[in-house]
């Protein structure tokens, strides 16, 4: 989502680098160049403007550390401000009710239900059992919606179809709550336009109602100065305790995620990374600086990658690579524990210089070769994975029609497996060797 802002903003870090002192003159061009790479953005001119002169006052007050280049500390500095600009540190959920309600609100086309389903179904991550409810009386099948949702995220939902006001729903799903024990409630509203007011003061109503501890704004990154103008309108009206951005996987420029906090002094909570129910993060501020100035964010890759991979299943699959064991049906294993992950693309965006690869890189060439890979070993028998010495001429033909490749395609695949597994094995006569010597390497090996 930020690749452009996250371009500009490498080439200006750069230009700072070859600094030798901090002044007033050789700064500007650079404070104005990220400036310009904000507006470009979509962040709020005037969140711009503070950003840059508070910037500005610090690096120009800033004592110049000796072991650090004066480029370097600016650097820091814009860092520092960009996650005060984000908020500072990641705001938890307030769940503190018994049950807990909390308003999901926002704009038509927001992504609300789905954002309703996915915060469902990260709240039953971590333990909870929470109640999703229909209150949308408006939009045509959104109660089916918001079923369907509950449904694909495994909890429970509450639908009224023939409820024609909201208290009555919320009174009905207060009491099947505290029944079945469902904590926390959460409450899918009907979207509705800035200018609504009779719509906005039917949440008002609500609100008063069950009294959440927490009215979440669905906010759609795509909406840039526009997110300005929505977050104002509905925390003038309801207090909003926080927001959730969606679509942050998208090519929006930003300017939402920049400026929300800043103009409504309330945090960030989560962010949607994409369209399955499992891609609903919470927001980190430091992190979300690091990936927007480049430097990547290898905490939340190895977060994701400690759910996705089964830890034994990582210790048997180490031991088999040791010993040269390693066979297609294992290379499968991986290829989809890789999937689990997500996108390539949210994986390299993850990695420090990882957006600068991107430009370079065509991402869609590597998945479509990725998902030839996992068609071409899934078309082949068991027998055939462990030992693939085996498959002669007429297998390999009936392998490449039933993974829809040529057959030449598939030996390339099957060639560079069997360059993998000889690798493997000589890494592991190297570390056979190094062990009985002490770890010592042998002056032979040493290329001079």
């Amino acid at each position: 989502m930020f690749e452009n802002l996250t371009g500009k903003l490498q080439k200006v870090f750069r230009d700072l680098r070859g600094l030798g002192k901090i002044t007033e003159s050789n700064i500007a061009d650079s404070l104005r160049e990220v400036r310009m790479a904000l507006l470009e953005a979509d962040v709020n001119y005037k969140v711009a403007r503070d950003f840059i002169e508070k910037v500005k006052q610090k690096s120009l007050g800033v004592e110049v550390i000796q072991s650090v280049q004066p480029g370097q500390q600016i650097i820091k500095i814009i860092y520092d401000e960009m996650v005060e600009l984000l908020g500072s540190k990641n705001a938890e959920l307030d769940l503190s009710g018994n049950p807990s309600c909390i308003l999901m609100v926002g704009l038509h086309g927001s992504g609300k239900t789905t954002t309703t389903g996915k915060l469902g179904k990260w709240l039953k991550k971590i333990g909870r059992q929470p109640l999703l409810v229909a209150a949308d009386i408006y939009r045509p099948a959104a109660m089916d919606q918001l079923e369907m949702v509950a449904k694909l995220a495994g909890v429970q939902s509450f639908v009224k179809r023939d409820a024609k006001d909201v208290i009555t729903i919320a009174k009905e799903a207060l009491e099947f709550a505290k029944e079945n024990h469902l904590n926390p409630i959460i409450f899918d509203t009907a979207g509705r336009l800035q200018i609504d007011e009779v719509l906005v003061q039917e949440l008002v109503r609500l609100r008063d109602f069950v009294k959440p501890t927490e009215i979440l704004l669905v906010l759609d990154a795509a909406t840039g100065q526009e997110a300005v103008n929505v977050a104002t309108h509905f925390d003038s009206a309801l207090n909003i305790t926080g927001a959730i951005l969606t679509k942050l996987d998208g090519d929006a420029r930003g300017g939402a995620a920049l400026s929300f906090k800043a103009v409504t002094n309330k945090p960030i909570k989560f962010a949607g990374t994409g369209e399955k129910l499992d891609d609903l993060d919470p927001f980190y501020p430091d992190r979300m600086a690091m990936r927007i100035l480049g430097m990547g964010d290898v905490v939340s890759l190895v977060e994701k990658a400690a759910e996705a991979v089964d830890e034994e299943e990582a210790r048997k699959l180490e031991e088999k690579m040791r010993k040269g064991e390693f066979t297609l049906e294992d290379f499968l294993e991986q290829l989809r524990q890789i999937k689990k992950l997500g996108s390539l693309e949210n994986v390299l965006g993850l990695l420090p210089g990882g957006s600068e690869a991107l430009k370079n890189t065509d991402i869609s060439k590597h998945e479509k070769e990725f998902r030839r890979m996992e068609a071409m070993i899934c078309s082949m028998t068991p027998e055939e994975r462990r030992n693939p010495s085996i498959l002669n001429a007429r297998r390999r033909q009936r392998i490449a029609k039933g993974s829809g490749v040529t057959v030449t395609e598939l030996n390339t695949m099957l060639n560079k497996f069997h360059q993998m597994q000889q690798m493997m094995k000589k890494f592991n006569k190297i570390q056979k060797m190094m062990a009985k010597m002490g770890g010592r390497i042998p002056p032979g090996m040493i290329r001079k």
